[in-house]
């Protein structure tokens, strides 16, 4: 039976909304927004047909509140659903919630959903089907106890997974039974924070394994097929950062097996519409169940273009109750893609979440680039960090992975710091040129990811002192003066001192931190962001950008912060061991308070743990003392270096 329907809203925001929107547009289908207080000027508002708010900032208050949800649709006249994918895409009572309104909910029923949902039902279903699963426990007895006597029998190393999980919140690898108890109680709070639900599961950790995930999609007339698989080995606490199709690491005879194995899962739940069966695979060739994703995944693209397919097309199409366009003999596998998520986020920090304006954005034309973002554009500090995927395909791995170094390498996002450079790293890493990248591939390699380019950055100072010489103003007058000026700058935090000398016609010396003076030219100012200079007889380009008095460029691939402290005052030296204020690192909001008004407390103990963009992030004492004042209550928005705490002395 056919369902009919013209006006589809879309419960989501940022880049999967404005990627929906696309392939309805192109199938003559209206589109509705939703948008919550913070993204009331977002892309994906600007994008749609129509748009209606629905909240607050925050998930709960808006994104994630179904009858608000609900209403909007009635409000535009809205006849479908599609929920994207996190907040209420997996929701079993959201799908119910479209189905008693009389919507059309763009994924499975509300059962398929439930079903899978439960990490532990998940798993009792998948073993009834045949399918392999990793050892583990998953038991309604969730005393610390049991759990600790249930790790001990499955044997170290234990994952501790969130039920209700997703995005790597609620996952915690513990090596040995000395530190499950803690594993255990941070699992659990972070789970109730993100999904209202504390409940875990055990499983034995599968050491360095790739993640192999299979792409499924099915009809409510009985057909199932599989679209090949996805490699999402390379991740970050258990978050995908790059992903590709197909794997490196599985062969014709293997993707058989596992696409079979996938197809008979989404037959055992008589399954609707995309999903996704997610896997472990070692190095011997054996795989076992992990989850099946009952929605659209991030990494679709990949899928999409090896497949020459557009999957929301396809959910569009089965939503509407029609029939699979096509046979598992029909599927082709053409060339290569690989797809990294640019994230709002600090490598340096530890990762720490980004918010703030975006004040460029020019991304490659040479990739195919999911986003919702433009000049301008506020990231804010209340949802998911990833701002933006970007894809290459090509014949080969190896064409795919340099074009997507080389595209990477030209994207202009300035404003707010990204893992750009991380990614251009993991990319050209020689594991991961080899294919041989697991789910240990960013933690074995860190520090080679994260290490310094003392060339490159000496190079980017010297830009940096040019930049501030020329000020505002651009082009250096004829009538300048000649006399030497001395600068003082900090450029992504790091401090530097610089004397410059006019040399005329756009030529300067700059001696950068006291060594010998480098030749520095200007050589093109065109007007649209883009500066040429020389250094040393090499000739390169920048894209700068100047808003409210801050400095941004873009250099060698990378995104820099150029901050003038020339006539800031100098930090005195007897001031090392700090104020004991303690103040936030980021936008969040405080969902947890440590210790109390008068408590003595060690250097390093935690005190506050802020949430920002769905993950939690400890904040600890600066110094020994006594907490001589809690400016924060559970519950409160905080900015980044806003003060939460003060440590006196005891």
């Amino acid at each position: 039976m056919s369902t009919n329907f013209q006006k589809i809203l879309i419960a989501n925001r940022g880049e999967i909304a404005v990627r929906v929107m696309r392939s309805a547009r192109a199938m003559c289908r209206r589109t509705v927004a939703v948008y919550s207080t913070a993204d009331a000027d977002a892309e994906h508002v600007r994008q749609a047909d129509e748009a209606v708010w629905i909240g607050e900032s925050l998930p709960a208050q808006s994104y994630l509140n179904i009858a608000a949800i609900i209403d909007a649709a009635r409000t535009s006249g809205a006849d479908a659903v599609h929920p994207g994918y996190g907040f209420l895409a997996e929701n079993a009572a959201f799908a119910q919630a479209c189905h008693d309104a009389g919507l059309v909910f763009i994924g499975p029923s509300p059962q398929a959903i439930r079903a899978m949902g439960d990490k532990a039902g998940a798993k009792r279903l998948m073993q009834a089907a045949g399918v392999p699963c990793i050892p583990g426990y998953q038991g309604e007895d969730q005393g610390a106890a049991r759990l600790a006597a249930e790790a001990a029998r499955i044997g170290w190393p234990v994952m501790i997974k969130a039920t209700a999980g997703g995005g790597g919140r609620g996952m915690r690898l513990v090596a040995s039974a000395e530190g499950f108890a803690d594993a255990l109680q941070s699992a659990q709070s972070e789970a109730l924070n993100a999904f209202g639900d504390a409940t875990v599961i055990l499983e034995r950790a599968i050491v360095a394994p790739r993640h192999i995930e299979i792409q499924v999609f099915a009809d409510r007339h009985g057909h199932a097929i599989h679209l090949g698989e996805r490699d999402c080995s390379v991740q970050r606490r258990h978050q995908k950062v790059i992903e590709e199709a197909p794997s490196p690491a599985v062969s014709e005879a293997l993707r058989q097996r596992m696409g079979a194995t996938a197809v008979a899962a989404a037959k055992a739940i008589a399954y609707e519409g995309a999903g996704t069966l997610e896997f472990l695979l070692d190095a011997d060739g054996q795989y076992w169940f992990m989850e099946m994703n009952t929605r659209l995944q991030v990494e679709h693209p990949v899928t999409e273009a090896v497949t020459g397919l557009d999957l929301v097309e396809l959910q569009l199409h089965v939503a509407a109750g029609e029939p699979l366009p096509l046979a598992q003999q029909d599927v082709r596998i053409a060339g290569h893609a690989i797809e990294v998520r640019l994230c709002a986020e600090d490598p340096l920090q530890g990762f720490m979440p980004q918010s703030g304006t975006l004040a460029a954005w020019r991304p490659s034309p040479a990739l195919r680039t999911e986003h919702a973002l433009r000049d301008g554009a506020a990231v804010p500090p209340f949802y998911d960090s990833m701002v933006a995927k970007l894809v290459a395909h090509g014949r080969t791995r190896d064409e795919a992975r340099r074009k997507l170094i080389a595209g990477l390498g030209d994207t202009v996002a300035l404003g707010v710091a990204t893992n750009q450079q991380l990614l251009q790293r993991a990319l050209s890493h020689e594991v991961f040129a080899g294919g041989g990248a697991t789910t240990a591939f960013i933690a074995d390699h860190l520090d080679s990811l994260l290490a310094s380019d003392e060339a490159a950055d000496t190079q980017a100072a010297l830009l940096a002192a040019l930049l501030l010489q020329l000020g505002e103003r651009g082009w250096p007058s004829s009538l300048a003066h000649t006399l030497p000026n001395a600068l003082r700058f900090s450029l992504d935090g790091v401090v530097h001192a610089a004397r410059v000398m006019p040399c005329g016609a756009g030529r300067f010396d700059i001696a950068l931190d006291e060594s010998a003076p480098a030749q520095v030219a200007l050589l093109a100012l065109p007007g649209d962001g883009t500066l040429r200079f020389s250094c040393g007889g090499l000739s390169e380009q920048a894209f700068v950008v100047r808003d409210a008095g801050r400095v941004s460029f873009h250099f060698r691939g990378r995104a820099f912060q150029l901050d003038d402290l020339t006539h800031a005052a100098v930090a005195r030296a007897d001031a090392a061991d700090g104020d004991g204020l303690l103040r936030a690192s980021m936008n969040g909001r405080v969902i947890a308070l440590l210790a109390a008004e008068g408590d003595t407390v060690a250097a390093g103990q935690p005190l506050v743990t802020l949430e920002a963009m769905k993950m939690e992030h400890v904040h600890c004492a600066p110094r020994a003392g006594r907490v001589a004042a809690l400016h924060v209550a559970v519950g409160a928005q905080v900015a980044a270096r806003h003060v939460v705490a003060e440590i006196a002395d005891a």
